[in-house]
């Protein structure tokens, strides 16, 4: 069994701007919405438990022309807000109910209220998630959250997003992020095996299949590519790091690889991973879901960290676990979370003798060359230094 016929759907998948598989999926039974959201963090869970499909939108990338967007955001900010605002208004999201807006960052704010206004018959919602992580203060801040997103996506749907069907969904996204973390794990053991762009492709799958399909995808990759023969070459492992909102075009991910690096560690779609463990079925599914985003969460720069002793040692770990011999920061143009982030985490790397470059793109990125010599340098810098 080989991988190809997986990757080539989720390269069509990937390349389709207009949605076939979300208004194929809508169009099969009288009465089903989706609902979309920007992939940092939302509870999937609870879209789920209501009947309807989550669904990521991520921009144009590089195959879209931005021309109505740019109409509505100042050129000095990141390009993910305008090309949503482009797929908005060239009917590309009709096929949604909603919208939800994760907090990520200002701009992402103001996006949802922009989409307010102009899409004022669909249903639009800034997610706010707690900076406090007592469970008495923030965890009850959440878990309000967690209930206004029942009671707009029961009144949506027309379903009950009773506590049973949340376990029941809780269960299934258990699952998949289990099948997710086997895809990493593959990676970093045989990252020959399972190339970035491979992986890249799967996870952006997930923003548009149903989680049970999406499940059965990874299976099935993971199932043909440990058994498929893919020579082994003497790469240097690195961690990539700032591409957790505004997604990197496919042809930068395929630039670092042919500049001498498997990536064993980075932070796409987060959101397919974003909770470690797996949520608890017992109890109360929303009082797990606050704990488990408060006490079981991953993190990047647009989470809030209380401690900042523990600051950047989530990337140390990375590191470490994944067996990386350095770090690749690579930040949207003007993506405020990740560039501010960005020399708190590089002195930690420091201290801990972890090398590190860095460079900036944007999701229409089109020269990729001084990229991939930045890259390839890099990597033969770090093969030189650790055979001396």
């Amino acid at each position: 069994m080989s991988t190809a016929p997986i990757i080539e759907r989720c390269r069509e998948i990937f390349e389709d701007l207009d949605f076939k598989v979300v208004r194929a999926w809508k169009d099969a039974e009288p009465g089903r919405k989706v609902m979309g959201y920007m992939p940092f963090y939302v509870p999937r869970e609870i879209i789920h438990a209501a009947g309807m499909l989550p669904v990521g939108v991520l921009g144009g990338g590089d195959q879209l022309e931005v021309i109505h967007g740019d109409a509505y955001y100042q050129s000095y900010i990141c390009r993910i807000p305008r090309s949503t605002i482009e797929l908005g208004l060239t009917g590309r999201l009709d096929v949604l109910d909603g919208m939800l807006f994760p907090s990520i960052c200002d701009v992402i704010r103001n996006l949802s209220g922009m989409w307010k206004l102009m899409f004022k018959d669909k249903y639009a919602h800034y997610f706010d998630v707690p900076q406090n992580f007592d469970d008495g203060v923030g965890g009850a801040f959440y878990i309000e959250e967690l209930k206004i997103l029942c009671r707009d996506f029961e009144e949506i749907s027309g379903r009950e997003v009773s506590d049973e069907a949340l376990r029941r969904s809780i269960a299934v996204y258990n699952k998949n992020r289990r099948l997710v973390n086997q895809l990493y794990d593959l990676r970093i053991r045989e990252p020959w095996k399972a190339s970035t762009t491979d992986v890249y492709l799967i996870l952006r799958a997930a923003m548009v299949l149903p989680v049970e399909e999406h499940s059965d995808l990874v299976r099935e990759y993971l199932a043909a590519a440990q058994d498929e023969e893919k020579p082994m070459r003497d790469n240097c492992r690195i961690v990539l790091c700032g591409t957790f909102c505004e997604q990197p075009p496919l042809g930068l991910l395929r630039s670092i690889e042919m500049a001498g690096c498997y990536v064993v560690d980075d932070d796409f779609m987060l959101v397919t991973r974003w909770l470690l463990d797996d949520v608890p079925l017992e109890g109360d599914p929303l009082e797990n879901l606050s704990d488990a985003y408060l006490h079981h969460s991953g993190e990047t720069a647009a989470k809030y960290v209380p401690d900042v002793k523990t600051k950047g040692l989530h990337l140390v770990e990375a590191v470490k676990r994944s067996g990386a011999e350095g770090v690749i920061f690579a930040s949207p143009s003007f993506c405020d979370p990740a560039l501010l982030d960005r020399p708190m985490l590089q002195n930690v790397l420091d201290a801990h003798g972890i090398p590190y470059t860095s460079f900036k793109y944007a999701e229409n990125s089109g020269q990729m060359q001084p990229i991939r010599e930045q890259a390839g340098t890099f990597a033969d810098s770090i093969k030189l230094w650790s055979a001396a």
